[in-house]
């Protein structure tokens, strides 16, 4: 193709009197874009930005959603709760409580068998010194050693209490993290020890916190003391607990469980008696629903910038159109379809879409890669919206090339020749 304004050069005169193959097509294309550089490296930058975008915005999402998910998934997705909610309709045994039992539990893991492992909690709300003449109102719970894998919990220092000191009833506790650096000035120095509950002395052997920040949304609250179930137990004298949490094999089997769960449960006592058995499933669905509303809202922002981008490549292709007048005159005298003289305006649009579309992929992919490679932080690669990208930026170069192609192909030759 020629330069802007120019008459066009023998061999493409000779190329537009015969049938013409997409090879000459491509050819004939980027010989315009060497005629004009400028021109057309403005117009692909538009795509560049758009397809970039794209994919900057997909991995951001999905980076965005994958934190979510996992900052919910520490907390477990396969556990699954159990607490008393009250009497319906109890007439005259209202007063009468219905608790929950360490049988209710066991009797669940016998009949459930999508349950892994479960462990009771018993509340304790106690008044204790922590040195010198300082008292707190403290939530001290009674679990069995399975809870920290349960719940998920983590030991920053120190060790969590075993079976043997279950079985012992040896008057050992872990208290949270804050508790240790507000009262005891760190972690090390709270360790070994003492504090009183109920007037018993307990030694500290660990340090706990959850494995994500609930801000005091589950039983763990800033100032909680863990402590055997069996010790919890003979000091306030009841069998009854407040929770039951079981973990299940897999998150599939949760559904089926938690119905299992409240069925065995529901058994065991009074018809009247409610009991609330939950899990995570409704979190989780709401927060990918809302994950993937945000890379929803995300994309359109990313598809305007790419139509920004393909309105650039009408209107310049519409200015080629008009400073080549006299060159497709030449070209239709000389024997080129209408048919040819679209295909090579469309070519020249397609082709300013892939090549700024494969750019801003490259760019929109180095991101994410060089924080995996030279950094430790993992961002997810989302090759399958790279291709999207590509296959959106042909298709954008596509529909807006399509109107300056058909307005070239319908010049009438003869006043075409008499453009000046």
């Amino acid at each position: 193709m020629s330069h802007l304004g120019a008459r066009p050069t023998p061999l493409n005169i000779a190329g537009a009197t015969r049938s013409m193959a997409f090879g000459e097509f491509l050819a004939q294309a980027f010989a315009a874009f060497r005629a004009d550089k400028v021109r057309a490296t403005m117009t692909a930058l538009g795509m560049v930005i758009g397809t970039s975008s794209l994919i900057l915005v997909v991995t951001i999402a999905l980076s965005g959603k994958q934190y979510v998910l996992a900052q919910i998934e520490n907390i477990g997705t396969n556990l699954v709760w159990a607490e008393y909610e009250g009497l319906v309709n109890a007439g005259a045994n209202a007063s009468v409580r219905d608790y929950l039992t360490y049988d209710d539990m066991v009797a669940a893991e016998q009949q459930v068998p999508e349950i892994k492992a479960a462990t009771p909690v018993l509340n304790l709300h106690e008044r204790i010194a922590t040195g010198g003449d300082k008292e707190l109102d403290i939530l001290v719970l009674g679990v069995e050693p399975s809870y920290k894998d349960v719940r998920r919990m983590r030991v920053v220092t120190g060790r969590f209490f075993d079976e043997q000191d279950t079985e012992l009833f040896n008057k050992v506790c872990l208290i949270t993290q804050k508790f240790a650096e507000v009262h005891y000035g760190g972690n090390e120095l709270a360790l070994g020890q003492h504090l009183k509950i109920v007037g018993v002395p307990f030694v500290i052997i660990g340090i706990f916190r959850e494995s994500m920040e609930t801000f005091g949304r589950s039983e763990i609250q800033d100032d909680t003391i863990l402590i055997p179930y069996t010790v919890a137990r003979r000091l306030a004298g009841t069998q009854s607990i407040n929770q039951i949490y079981f973990t299940m094999f897999n998150s599939d089997s949760v559904p089926a469980g938690t119905r299992d769960i409240l069925r065995v449960i529901k058994s065991r006592h009074r018809p009247e008696s409610e009991y609330k058995v939950d899990n995570l499933t409704d979190v989780l669905q709401v927060a990918e629903k809302t994950a993937n509303a945000f890379t929803l809202i995300l994309l359109l922002f990313a598809v305007v910038t790419l139509i920004v981008g393909g309105v650039g490549i009408m209107n310049i292709m519409l200015a080629t159109v008009s400073a080549r007048i006299r060159e497709i005159g030449i070209r239709k005298a000389v024997g080129a379809t209408r048919i040819e003289i679209e295909l090579q305006f469309l070519t020249e649009a397609v082709l300013i879409s892939l090549v700024g579309g494969l750019i801003g992929t490259m760019l929109g992919l180095a991101i994410p890669l060089s924080l995996r490679l030279f950094t430790d932080i993992y961002m997810p690669i989302p090759f399958l919206a790279a291709l999207i990208a590509i296959g959106v930026s042909c298709s954008v170069g596509i529909g807006f090339g399509v109107l300056p192609a058909k307005l070239a192909a319908k010049l009438d030759p003869i006043e075409s020749l008499r453009y000046e």
